[in-house]
């Protein structure tokens, strides 16, 4: 049974959530502010974490950049704010989606559905080749470690699988809309920078000079691709 961690200060927000997320089948932890999550995330497993932006004591910024520093788990961020910069500045923690309030919860659910089928699909892709290599760059697909000049470099699961997306097929150009599609294993239908922000992530963490990148490279109005 997965287990999923939902984090908001709102107690009536919770329950709506744990309603929804409980007649699908799954386990539900909550917690009112980021320090409490922390704490629960010591002590049980979780698959998925819904986080809040605005909470008292810890907001979900400062937790998400707590959380990754040790969990790679999905995260799934909620915030009253609409503009494109609050998307922007929460998918740049570490988010691996974000939606703003008020929601669907139904299309919420469908979102926890898809983190969690993506991450499953991965943890059971068999590839033929386990290691990619491109100049100081490892990819381990099996174990899932990114090494640079021998150093291990720590990116999210999305971080990862777009990283695996464009080593498995050096010098294929992937449009953003097709890396959507593949990573996030649904139809394009967004209407935000979240591929892009999730691309200057990785470059942030890989690159030298993010400006001028030697692995994952631009080709202008086409999209992004990985040469070997």
């Amino acid at each position: 049974m997965k287990i999923v961690l939902v984090v908001d200060d709102d107690a009536e927000i919770r329950e709506v959530i744990h309603v929804y997320l409980r007649n699908e089948g799954y386990q539900v932890l909550e917690a009112s502010d980021g320090l409490e999550a922390l704490n629960v995330l010591k002590s049980n497993e979780v698959h998925l974490i819904i986080l809040d932006v605005m909470m008292p004591r810890m907001d979900g910024i400062k937790a998400c950049l707590k959380i990754r520093e040790t969990l790679t788990i999905p995260i799934i961020m909620l915030s009253a704010k609409e503009e494109d910069i609050d998307k922007i500045a929460g998918l740049t923690t570490g988010a691996d989606d974000y939606m703003t309030k008020p929601f669907n919860p139904l299309e919420l659910l469908a979102r926890v559905k898809a983190q969690l089928r993506r991450q499953t699909f991965t943890a059971k892709e068999q590839p033929n080749e386990s290691l990619i290599c491109i100049q100081d760059l490892c990819i381990d697909k099996t174990k899932h470690i990114v090494t640079l000049k021998e150093s291990e470099i720590s990116l999210t699961p999305l971080e990862f699988s777009i990283l695996e997306l464009l080593a498995n097929h050096p010098g294929q150009v992937f449009n953003a809309e097709k890396i959507y599609e593949t990573v996030w294993n649904e139809l394009a239908g967004y209407s935000d920078n979240t591929v892009m922000v999730h691309i200057r992530n990785l470059r942030e963490k890989l690159e030298d000079n993010p400006r001028e990148p030697r692995y994952i490279k631009t080709v202008w109005g086409v999209g992004y691709k990985i040469e070997r």
